[in-house]
């Protein structure tokens, strides 16, 4: 049987913690929990569970804090969960199987990571595979009858183990401060961290959050040679410029983005400009063209649920105003659809 080590960090975490560690200490042999900073009851909690209870100055890096909470492992594996997160009992026991038959090969193990409550801000699925159980000392091994090399690659196995994550809140405030210090100290960002900025901003981002962020994406919008970042770059400042009421440079930025290769965020973006206009029925051709014409490329969100509530939103309003029987006709057909297509969308399984 396998053994493993749970390393945790957590901040003022006393009201989840206690339900995160219940459904998962019968399943570790080690408890490490690394407390960056809090304020409240949450390292007494943590106490209740380990002796292994450390501190670690804050530097606003989450890898520095995870980096110390596996160095003091000392079992096979590793499991890194998040106090928000929860094991039920079906899952328990699937983990259980799990370390029983773990093959000493492996050297990761993803699960499957389900958020239950509207506290969403990266997910564009029902759920979506993620590395959570690691060997803690890799061994190296020579492969091939000939020509041999060392195999650099780890061994990955994808689990049917579902994680509940079940945040009580956002945590955007706390990440977009960590992107604004290392941005601020002239850090470059990974591709993969200028992608969940861009989508964070984009699901959960206000007024005050995308303002701190306009200088960084509009220079990617403006000189990146990064393709992909360039369109992250148009889909925030559309929003920007949108909720900031800069409607010169919206539409200058979004209609030479449709001219090329519309995205649906942008499209989206549009509809909700026509909206808040007051002219329903050019918001109506936007929306369209977010759910059924362009595809998604940071909030699955923008090209469904929330563009066909605006067809909703925009065939009541029409349906308000003086139209011919006709258009009564037709703008009632089209209510029904959107209402149907809202009613039946849902995010896709993985």
């Amino acid at each position: 049987m396998a053994t493993i080590s749970l390393c945790m960090i957590v901040k003022n975490e006393e009201k989840i913690l206690g339900r995160c560690l219940d459904s998962l200490s019968r399943l570790m042999d080690e408890i490490i929990i690394v407390d960056t900073g809090s304020t409240d009851a949450t390292k007494e909690v943590a106490k209740r569970y380990t002796d292994l209870v450390y501190d670690f100055k804050w530097q606003d890096d989450f890898a520095a804090a995870r980096n110390f909470s596996f160095s003091k492992a000392t079992m096979e594996y590793i499991y890194a969960p998040d106090a928000d997160e929860v094991l039920d009992e079906e899952n328990r026991e699937a983990f259980a199987r799990l370390k029983e038959a773990l093959l000493p090969e492996i050297d990761i193990v993803q699960m499957k990571y389900e958020t239950v409550t509207e506290y969403n801000t990266v997910l564009n699925a029902a759920t979506e595979y993620r590395p959570k159980l690691f060997k803690r000392l890799r061994t190296f091994r020579w492969e091939d009858p000939i020509h041999e090399t060392i195999r650099l690659q780890p061994v990955v196995f994808d689990s049917d183990i579902v994680i509940r994550h079940m945040p009580q809140n956002l945590h955007s405030k706390r990440d977009f401060s960590v992107f604004e210090k290392w941005i601020q100290k002239q850090e470059i960002l990974s591709d993969k961290l200028v992608k969940m900025y861009a989508m964070e901003l984009m699901k959960t981002g206000d007024g005050e959050d995308l303002k701190n962020a306009r200088s960084y994406f509009f220079n990617l919008y403006e000189n990146s040679d990064n393709q992909e970042h360039r369109e992250y770059g148009a889909c925030v400042l559309a929003k920007d410029y949108r909720l900031s009421g800069q409607d010169y440079e919206f539409m200058k930025l979004a209609l030479k983005d449709v001219a090329v290769e519309p995205v649906a965020e942008i499209c989206y973006q549009l509809g909700q400009y026509y909206l808040d206009k007051g002219d329903a029925k050019e918001a109506s051709l936007w929306f369209t063209n977010a759910v059924y014409e362009t595809e998604p490329i940071l909030d699955i969100h923008q090209g469904g649920d929330l563009a066909l509530q605006g067809l909703v939103d925009c065939y009541e309003q029409l349906l308000q105003g003086k139209c011919s029987s006709v258009e009564e006709d037709y703008y009632g057909d089209c209510l029904q659809q959107a209402k149907v297509a809202l009613s039946r969308w849902k995010l896709p399984e993985e």
